[in-house]
């Protein structure tokens, strides 16, 4: 069995039994110009974990594990977009740089070009920040009898942090990487790492992705 040196402890996992779960990056929140920078954030500090992330999917893929994309976003007529977040994010659904913002179909909704899926790995389009939540990815990780869940993505403290902890609740034990994960905000990166880790792994592992493509080369 596949072991990776993390925190707080190594993390032992099964070949056929692991997802990649690849968060949220969307041209919308990653993209110079488009809808988070339009915030003021800085993108870079997303845009860094892009070589990274091809790097490990190139790997995942040589292996022939499955992957998992996720996008947030609603539908054009925003039904699906509670009324309490439009009243927090009232830019949802208005015409931005990329088309409407965080509106599916559109192509700031879609996933930035280096890290496109290729046929056969499913896009689970979810309107809430955690990847369970309404959606089909249980569905497909009970199908392909998955325990363990690698976890990519943006932003740390927001989708990667809420989807982690729906799926320590459903028993999925998760590994975070480090430099795959993103926040705009470095200081919430670097807790929210701590957080995940925290207590003996309250809700699963942190390592970096070498060391996971190291273990899956073999």
């Amino acid at each position: 069995m596949p072991t990776v040196d993390a925190s707080p402890v190594p993390f032992n996992f099964a070949l056929d039994r692991t997802a990649l779960l690849v968060i949220d990056m969307q041209r919308d929140f990653l993209l110079p110009g488009g809808f988070g920078e339009s915030l003021g954030n800085d993108v870079a500090q997303l845009r860094r974990t892009i070589g990274p992330l091809t790097s490990l999917m190139a790997a995942w893929r040589a292996a022939g594990l499955p992957i998992i994309h996720t996008r947030e976003g609603h539908e054009p007529d925003l039904s699906d977009c509670p009324p309490a977040k439009l009243a927090r994010g009232p830019m949802i659904g208005k015409p931005g740089r990329f088309g409407r913002i965080l509106v599916r179909g559109e192509y700031g909704h879609d996933i930035i070009d280096e890290l496109q899926p290729i046929d056969g790995e499913p896009v689970v389009d979810k309107p809430g920040k955690g990847a369970f939540y309404a959606t089909e990815l249980p569905e497909l990780l009970d199908k392909d009898g998955i325990e363990s869940l690698v976890v990519t993505g943006v932003t740390t403290e927001v989708c990667v942090h809420t989807t982690v902890r729906e799926a320590n609740d459903r028993g999925y034990e998760c590994l975070v990487l480090a430099d795959c994960v993103g926040s705009y905000f470095p200081e919430f990166q670097r807790v929210g790492l701590q957080m995940i880790a925290a207590q003996g792994g309250i809700f699963g592992w942190v390592a970096e992705s070498p060391a996971l493509i190291k273990e899956i080369a073999r």
